[in-house]
C-alpha cells in the first residue's frame, strides 16, 4: 500500500517540475521578446578648444586693422580678446575682439557649441543637426536676393544709395540704383549680383565644402544717421559641434559702406580655419 502513494508523489513532482520548468523558459523568452531600447552613439567631439586661443595671431592683425598701431601691451590685450561669459564651459564657449581704426571699426566673435543629447534613442549628430537647421531657417536664405540693408525709400529720393530692389534684373524703378555719396551702392560696393562688374554671389547662402553644413548671412544696417554697419555671419556645423564666426565693419564715414566681399571671404576664411582646429 504504502508504494503506490510513493509512485503517485514522484508523478506529482514530475509534474510540478515539468511546470515550473515550462514556467521559467516562458518568463525567459517573454524578456527577449519586450520592446528593446538601442542607445545612439555619442558624438565624435567630447571637449571645445579654447576660443580665444583658436585665432592666430597672423590672422587677428589681418581682421582687426589699426591694432598693430596701439602701443605693444594694448596690442597683447586686444589681441587677447574677451572671453564670453558661459556656464557651461564644457558645453558652450566664445571670445570676441573689437579694434578702432581712424577709418572704421571692426569686430569679431566666434562661439563654439557641443551639442549632447539626452535622449538616448537620438544621437549627439542628429541633435545638432536638428539644431544647425533651426539657426539656418532663421537665417532666412531663401529668397533673400541681398543682404538685408536700409528701407527702400521712392524713387527720386536724395538717398539714391538705398534706392532699388538689389535684384539681378534691376527691380522697379529706374534702371538700376543710383549712385550714393560716396560713389557706389550697398550692390556696387559689394559686388551684388547685376551690379556692374560683379563676378560672384554675395548673396546669404548655404555654402559647400565647409564641415557638414555651412550658411553664411550678410546684413546690413543703419540706425538713424549714424554710419551703416555691416555683419557676416558664417555658421557651419560639424558632426555634434556648432561653430559661428561673427566679422562686422562700421566705416568712420556715413557715406560709406562696407565691403561685403571682404568681409565674407575674410569670415569664410577664418571658419575653415577653425573647423581644422576642432578636428586636430
Amino acid at each position: 500500500m504504502a508504494y503506490v502513494p510513493g509512485v503517485a508523489l514522484l508523478a506529482a513532482l514530475a509534474v510540478g517540475c515539468s511546470a515550473g520548468s515550462d514556467g521559467s523558459a516562458s518568463d525567459a523568452d517573454s524578456k527577449p521578446g519586450g520592446p528593446t531600447v538601442t542607445t545612439a552613439p555619442p558624438g565624435k567631439y567630447r571637449t571645445l578648444p579654447a576660443p580665444c586661443r583658436a585665432v592666430p595671431g597672423s590672422t587677428l592683425k589681418d581682421l582687426l586693422p589699426g591694432v598693430a598701431e596701439l602701443p605693444q601691451q594694448q596690442q597683447e590685450k586686444a589681441f587677447r580678446g574677451s572671453p564670453t561669459v558661459t556656464y557651461d564651459t564644457d558645453r558652450k564657449v566664445g571670445c570676441s575682439w573689437k579694434s578702432d581704426a581712424p577709418d572704421s571699426t571692426r569686430n569679431l566673435s566666434i562661439d563654439f557649441e557641443r551639442v549632447v543629447s539626452y535622449d538616448p534613442a537620438v544621437s549627439d549628430d542628429d541633435r545638432a543637426r536638428t539644431l544647425y537647421a533651426k539657426k539656418e531657417t532663421a537665417a532666412d536664405l531663401s529668397g533673400v536676393t541681398t543682404p538685408p540693408g536700409p528701407p527702400e525709400k521712392p524713387a527720386g529720393s536724395a538717398a539714391g544709395e538705398e534706392m532699388g530692389t538689389g535684384k539681378p534684373d534691376g527691380g522697379e524703378g529706374p534702371a538700376g540704383p543710383s549712385p550714393s555719396a560716396s560713389g557706389s551702392t550697398p550692390g556696387t560696393a559689394s559686388g551684388t549680383p547685376g551690379a556692374p562688374g560683379a563676378g560672384e554671389d554675395l548673396r546669404p547662402r548655404v555654402l559647400d565644402g565647409l564641415g557638414d553644413a555651412a550658411f553664411l548671412d550678410d546684413l546690413l544696417t543703419r540706425a538713424g544717421s549714424t554710419a551703416q554697419h555691416r555683419t557676416v555671419s558664417v555658421v557651419f556645423r560639424t558632426s555634434n559641434v556648432i561653430v559661428t564666426v561673427r566679422y562686422g565693419e562700421q566705416p568712420a564715414l556715413v557715406t560709406k559702406v562696407p565691403d561685403s566681399k571682404e568681409l565674407q571671404e575674410k569670415a569664410q576664411a577664418l571658419a575653415r580655419k577653425l573647423a581644422e582646429v576642432i578636428s586636430e
